[in-house]
């Protein structure tokens, strides 16, 4: 294993290694909805805390930012194409976009971060000033191919330890079967608390990192990202389309709104979680053949329709089964995932 404390290090202008560039600040009135990410002097996220279709000279992939302002000092790396807001600062490495190094350099950068504060901010000249320390080859420079092997490794490493605790809760998941199972119907009434969404027009909407739930059969469902709120605001609820998509339905443990087409279903006597949603939204997605734009899922046949659900020796919905059998199937999916890109990490 690559070890640090056997590296030559020399510390390294952030000017000598980066572009140091300005970000440009998009007003919440000028936002409009869309697919890029908008990065902030944020420390959550990546940075990222909103979505937008607009677009300005700082649109940009393979950049690392640098907050200036706010949560002062954290950097992130963006393999993605980006906008980058006026409280941080965009870097271009000048060896180009290299993930592995570009994640090594960020988190060289974030480990100046308690030197910075409001009172003593990071913008552009003391960005250009500030030194970082970096291993280097043996001419002096920095060793951008230890960097990116370093980088590798441990990701190899993280990659190692993820699949083995899938492994781990996978064992015994097999006797997690459908068939066997005793079933029973229920009123969706007497398992959903039912909610109305709230007209929201697109004309009085403002641009945020708030979604806004249509009724579409994509996406999530998510139509909008807005910063309003109403009395449609809810979390940990499927959001089920009675007009639009019909019947078509979709879990949303984040803070959303909901549009009058849609329908929150909140459980009646269980927290719920998104395994047991899941379960539950796929179970009431086998309704959507009888349903149709002349027979319309509203709140009275939503209330009387019966789906069928697993139970338990009490007879009642068996929770703990939904969710063991639906992490077993995520499980099972995120592990063909992992092992692919462990695969793949060995390739430059």
């Amino acid at each position: 294993m690559l070890s640090l404390a056997s590296r030559k290090w020399e510390s390294f202008f952030i000017s000598e290694v980066a572009e140091i560039i300005s970000g440009r600040g998009i007003f919440d009135e000028e936002r409009q909805p869309g697919n890029t990410p908008y990065i902030t002097a944020s420390a959550m996220n990546n940075g990222v805390t909103d979505f937008l279709s607009n677009t300005n000279d700082t649109l940009e992939a393979g950049c690392i930012s640098v907050n200036s302002n706010g949560s002062v000092g954290y950097a992130f790396y963006h393999p993605y194409e980006a906008l980058y807001s006026g409280d941080c600062r965009k870097l271009r490495l000048k060896i180009g976009n290299n993930k592995y190094a570009a994640l090594f350099i960020a988190t060289s950068i974030t480990s100046q971060k308690d030197k910075y504060n409001y009172g003593y901010k990071m913008g552009t000249a003391r960005l250009m000033r500030q030194k970082i320390m970096l291993p280097v080859d043996e001419s002096g420079r920095p060793d951008y191919e230890f960097m990116e092997e370093f980088m590798r490794e441990r990701e190899r490493k993280m990659l190692r330890e993820y699949i083995a605790a899938v492994r781990a809760r996978l064992r015994g998941s097999e006797s997690l079967t459908l068939e066997g199972r005793k079933w029973r119907g229920f009123r969706i009434g007497d398992v959903f608390v039912i909610s109305p969404g709230k007209r929201l027009r697109k004309e009085d909407m403002t641009a945020g990192s708030k979604p806004f739930i249509g009724a579409s059969d994509s996406n999530n469902g998510v139509t909008a990202f807005v910063s309003n709120s109403n009395a449609s605001e809810d979390s940990n609820v499927l959001g089920v389309n009675y007009n639009g998509s019909v019947v078509e339905s979709f879990y949303h443990p984040y803070t959303c709104l909901f549009s009058d087409d849609v329908k929150r279903f909140r459980l009646r006597d269980h927290e719920g979680d998104k395994y047991i949603y899941e379960f539950l939204k796929t179970v009431i997605l086998q309704q959507k053949v009888k349903y149709t734009y002349g027979y319309k899922f509203n709140e009275q046949r939503m209330q009387t329709q019966i789906i069928m659900l697993p139970i338990d020796d009490s007879g009642l919905p068996d929770w703990q089964f939904m969710h063991d059998y639906m992490q077993a199937i995520d499980d099972r999916l995120l592990l063909q995932y992992l092992e692919a890109k462990s695969q793949n990490s060995t390739s430059p």
